[in-house]
């Protein structure tokens, strides 16, 4: 009787669940993953059939050979991620949905089984996420939406490689493969930020070593300055938000007062962007510096990226350059604080604060 009570209460709560509507959500999610899942053929078939395009045969030779790369030298968790390949019906893979507050900096958030709260929602169904978008909007908040041809199940599911990513170049490509790869390896749930920005920096710097291990010096060039471009629309990103609590501080109980500042420090930096940003970006096109929205969402979202790419390559210094134990170290310390791992590899470097005080210091 026991048992037969226990299985109608699980029963019902899985019912409750399904037809609430992070139920609904979710299911559409298992949906279309189901359905990713279904189209897989093998990428080393697909690269031996003469009658695969030349470009794409020698991009899928690209992304085996970024992962076996990933594994071997990097240390990361492939297990069969990015062996097969699965074509979606779109262009676009999803839509991501990101939301902040107007008048401060705090970003709207969303909770899910598995990886905790989290400052995003992907949207399978588009004309959904344009309606959540304009809901939000309502509501007074800031909204960013933007497309995303790429994502990873963190080991759950063997990834594979999708026809939106395909159509990046090589560069892009194995960056792609080992980020995602990362996110296999090692997810703090509930640490977007940290887990997107290490991933980030793991992307970024495996590709760079990947191409210049097969002699292909151009291409690890390339992959370098993509990185030293992320890093300076990170480093300034970081000061906006600094900019913009600090103009926020100035009115504490005057929300519009603090809308209208606000509206001023996003029209500083869109000139320092123009002027200073975008003539020094080496990979980027200038017109970025013109058209890149500029909003709490949109920067709150972008930060999810870009949040103390510095430190890591500090660390990355410090462990002689060697990726592998770079990667070891960071989730390592990561791991020791899952409340604040930012902090504890800060803490780790004797570097409380912004990098430059570590380089201040004699650090590397």
């Amino acid at each position: 009787m026991r048992r037969g009570i226990l299985a109608i209460a699980v029963a019902l709560a899985v019912l409750a669940l399904a037809f609430a509507p992070t139920g609904c959500y979710l299911s559409r999610g298992a949906w279309e993953e189901a359905k990713i899942l279904s189209r897989r053929q093998p990428i080393a078939e697909m690269v031996a059939n003469p009658r695969t395009p030349e470009m794409a045969r020698a991009k899928l030779k690209v992304v085996l050979a970024a992962r076996l790369y990933a594994r071997d030298s990097i240390g990361l968790r492939t297990k069969d991620s990015f062996t097969t390949y699965s074509r979606v019906d779109s262009d676009t893979l999803v839509l991501l949905l990101s939301a902040a507050h107007r008048d401060t900096i705090k970003a709207y958030t969303w909770w899910f089984p598995i990886v905790g709260r989290v400052p995003y929602k992907g949207y399978f169904d588009f004309d959904e996420a344009r309606r959540a978008a304009a809901k939000l909007r309502e509501q007074g908040f800031d909204v960013y939406i933007r497309p995303a041809d790429a994502f990873s199940t963190l080991g759950w599911f063997n990834d594979p490689l999708l026809n939106t990513t395909l159509k990046s170049d090589s560069v892009n490509l194995a960056n792609t493969v080992i980020h995602e790869l990362t996110h296999n390896t090692f997810y703090a749930a509930g640490a977007a930020r940290f887990n997107e920005s290490f991933a980030m920096f793991v992307g970024a710097r495996g590709a760079a070593q990947f191409f210049r291990s097969r002699g292909q010096g151009a291409a690890a060039a390339r992959a370098d300055a993509d990185w030293e471009d992320d890093k300076l629309l990170g480093r300034f990103w970081t000061n906006l938000v600094r900019s913009l609590d600090s103009a926020y501080a100035r009115y504490p109980t005057d929300r519009a007062a603090r809308i209208a500042v606000r509206d001023t420090v996003y029209a500083r930096a869109r000139v320092t962007l123009v002027n200073e940003i975008g003539p020094a970006l080496r990979t980027i096109s200038p017109r970025y510096a013109e058209r890149v929205p500029l909003d709490n969402a949109s920067l709150l979202s972008r930060l999810v990226y870009a949040s103390d790419l510095d430190v890591f390559d500090l660390l990355y210094e410090r462990e002689g350059r060697s990726l592998r134990r770079s990667i070891g170290r960071i989730v390592r310390l990561a791991r020791s604080s899952p409340e604040d791992p930012f902090g504890a590899v800060r803490k780790w470097l004797g570097c409380p604060s912004e990098p430059a005080v570590c380089r201040a210091s004699g650090l590397p």
